[in-house]
């Protein structure tokens, strides 16, 4: 039989590494590792006899592992009208006869079924997810060491506004991904499960002497300790939302963080800017008609899986309140959250995605057209050191506004002559005893700077090597 391996979004965007937590026909894997621990557990204590839980082997317990989700439906809708009992249904066709009666025994459907959801959502992350992030950073990091001090023209409105350097660009959204994925670190550790019974008070485990039997530890802990996690603090029929939703909402802020890489580049490929530039394949198509195009297709595709993935994590914040210990109205929305992690593993995917000739992933093959950024940049030379010129003036004693002399005086003057603001400001200066004076007492180095505006980048390039060594020691 052929598994549908089909998971939450739209068809093209399906990582293959993801199938194995979030594919149609595994999704009751994880929940049959929680009914096992509950087993072996009950062998523990002494509750199912030794020679019954023996019969427990790997081979028995990977057959009730490989039930697929298809079989489980389809039981459920000719027999039990229950999923739950369809997959016990299911599984018991394949215990041996001596644990068949013992099989979800003090469960209730949700604590298999809560616990098996946030072990597929740590297991994707920790064998997915954040390798490739870290991957991702790794490049980050070297993008940034190449291009620490490459000049570029700082933008505040789309408008021209101060020198900075690529690099430092490059790390403002490496900043934004390093703290995001740092916050999912975070809240993976705090993902719980729970064996907490009907409605999340130990009713069965205390009164029919289960939790007397535990010793140290309770029985609910002694089960998720064998899946790897820790139990809720208190929990109704389903586990507390906030655990899951605060690690899908970094891992949504994680996917915001490369949208505003990808809305980033692909305005910075605009024709008339063009200092970065998309890998083009030799046999890649720019568009349907216009041969002469590039379009930055893989920004936009970066960009445009957040704006999905924002709208997921809506699902999320509709499923925080619940009728009493427990109702079904956000069980089908709880469906769709897979979609949150597979769309951040689109946006990676696409950033790692290797030539197939030299083995480089996209985005170290992202280019930086240093001539148009020294282009963009003397297009407004001339009038980029209006901030430092106005503050020198009034710290050097100007009596009247620096300011509104600056904006509504040089700065036409400059654009109209296409001269450095300080050669007009000498010029003008002739005529104005106060400028003249003024201008006098700014320091040597501050005119020699006002000269030379590629100069005035500020901390820029020790900024981005900041960034780039604090996620190279969080690296290792």
């Amino acid at each position: 039989m052929s598994l549908n391996l089909m998971m939450p979004g739209f068809p093209k965007y399906q990582p293959r590494d993801l199938q194995e937590y979030f594919g149609y026909d595994n999704l009751f894997r994880e929940f049959g590792n929680v009914e096992f621990a509950t087993l072996l557990t009950l062998g523990d204590i002494g509750v199912i006899p030794p020679n019954d839980i023996a019969l427990l082997t790997p081979e028995v317990m990977e057959k009730i592992l490989a039930i697929p989700t298809t079989e489980v439906v389809k039981i459920e809708r000719e027999i039990t009208k229950h999923d739950i009992r369809a997959w016990i249904y299911l599984a018991n066709q394949i215990l041996p006869e001596p644990l068949r009666k013992w099989l979800h025994i003090l469960l209730t459907s949700y604590d298999p079924l809560d616990t098996s959801r946030i072990l597929q959502f740590l297991k994707a992350y920790q064998h997915v997810v954040d390798p490739k992030l870290r991957q991702v950073m790794a490049i980050f990091v070297s993008l940034i060491e190449r291009y620490a001090r490459t000049l570029q023209i700082g933008r505040t409105h789309g408008q021209h506004a101060i020198p900075i350097t690529v690099g430092f660009w490059l790390a403002t959204i490496l900043n934004r991904v390093f703290t995001n994925a740092k916050k999912m670190e975070l809240f993976s550790h705090e993902l719980v499960g729970k064996i907490s019974g009907a409605v999340g008070a130990y009713n069965a485990q205390v009164g029919l002497g289960i939790e007397a039997r535990c010793g140290e530890f309770t029985f609910e802990r002694r089960v998720l300790e064998r899946l790897g996690l820790m139990p809720a603090v208190i929990s109704s029929q389903i586990l507390q939302p906030e655990p899951l939703a605060y690690f899908l909402f970094a891992a949504t802020m994680t996917s915001a963080s490369f949208g505003q890489l990808g809305r980033d580049c692909r305005q910075l490929m605009r024709t008339e800017i063009a200092e970065i530039g998309e890998p083009f394949s030799a046999e890649q198509s720019g568009s349907s008609t216009m041969a002469q195009k590039r379009n930055p297709i893989n920004f936009e595709h970066v960009e445009g899986l957040h704006i999905d993935t924002k709208n997921e994590f809506g699902k999320v914040q509709d499923t925080l309140i619940s009728d009493h210990q427990r109702d079904l109205v956000g069980s089908p929305v709880a469906r769709k959250f897979p979609t949150i992690l597979i769309n951040l593993t689109c946006q990676l995917d696409t950033l790692l995605r290797k030539d197939p000739e030299t083995g480089r992933p996209f985005l170290e093959r992202m280019t930086v057209n240093e001539e148009a950024c020294q282009r963009n940049f003397n297009m407004s030379a001339h009038t980029i050191m209006a901030e430092p010129l106005y503050i020198a003036l009034q710290m050097a004693g100007f009596q009247g506004d620096a300011h509104k002399l600056v904006n509504h005086t040089l700065v036409p003057v400059a654009t109209r002559d296409h001269r450095y603001l300080i050669d007009t400001t000498i010029g003008l200066a002739q005529d104005n005893p106060d400028l003249a004076e003024a201008l006098k007492r700014i320091p040597t180095e501050v005119i020699d700077l006002l000269k030379h505006p590629e100069t005035y980048i500020g901390k820029a390039p020790a900024k981005a090597l900041e960034i780039a060594n604090a996620v190279k020691t969080y690296l290792g």
